[in-house]
C-alpha cells in the first residue's frame, strides 16, 4: 500500500487538505504543527485558532512546512520537514542540541489519519521527506523520535519512533536520554 502513496509540499492551494487531516481540533489538542516553532508560553498562550492562524499565515508567506501524504487522492499523512533553524524550541532544548554545525532539516512532526495508522506511512513519510530535501538541496536530514519499547498512543509518538527512522534509512547520532535519540539521513 505505502508504494501507492503520492506526497505533496504544503502550499496554499492544498491547505483545505491539511485542515482536514488535522480535524477541526488541530491533531494533537490543537497544536497544528506549531509545537517545535514557539517557545514556552507562547505556545501555551496560543491555542486552536490562533495556531492554526500562524500555521497558515506561514503557508501563506509561500513556506512549505512540509508534506501531505495521499493514498488514491484522499489525504492521509502529514511530516513537518524544515531547516532547524524553522524551529527555535529546538535550539533551546538540552536533549534535542544541536550534534554539531553542520546545517540540517529537522523532522519534528507526523500524523497519520487514524484509520491508516500501522500501515508504515510514517516510514514513507521519513523518505519522502529525505527526497524534499534532497530537492531543495539539503544534505542532512534528522529527526527527533521516541524510542518506544511498547505500544504508545499516537498522541505520544508524533515525533516519530525509533523504529521508524530506523526503517527509513537513517543512523542514530547522539542520546542525551534513554528515550530520546536524535536520528540523521545523510544525503549522498
Amino acid at each position: 500500500m505505502t508504494n501507492e502513496l503520492s506526497f505533496k509540499p504544503l502550499k496554499r492551494n492544498l491547505w483545505t487538505d491539511f485542515e482536514e487531516l488535522f480535524g477541526p481540533r488541530g491533531a494533537c489538542a490543537g497544536c497544528w504543527c506549531m509545537f517545535w516553532k514557539l517557545r514556552g508560553k507562547a505556545f501555551e498562550e496560543a491555542s486552536g485558532s490562533e495556531t492554526r492562524q500562524m500555521h497558515k499565515s506561514i503557508v501563506d508567506s509561500g513556506v512549505s512546512t512540509g508534506l501531505l501524504a495521499y493514498l488514491h487522492g484522499e489525504v492521509v499523512g502529514w511530516v513537518a520537514v524544515e531547516p532547524r533553524s524553522s524551529y527555535p524550541k529546538l535550539a533551546h532544548s538540552r536533549l534535542l542540541k544541536p550534534v554539531d554545525d553542520k546545517p540540517v532539516w529537522s523532522v519534528t512532526c507526523f500524523f497519520v489519519a487514524k484509520r491508516f495508522r500501522k500501515m508504515r506511512i510514517t516510514v514513507a513519510l521519513l523518505k519522502a521527506a529525505v527526497d524534499h530535501v534532497r530537492t531543495q538541496g539539503g544534505r542532512i536530514v534528522e529527526g527527533y523520535p521516541v524510542e518506544a519499547k511498547e505500544s504508545l498512543p499516537a498522541t505520544t509518538v508524533y515525533t516519530g519512533t525509533a523504529s521508524a527512522f530506523q526503517q527509513a534509512g537513517f543512523q542514530e547520532v547522539a542520546r542525551r536520554s534513554s528515550t530520546r535519540p536524535i536520528f540523521r539521513y545523510i544525503i549522498d
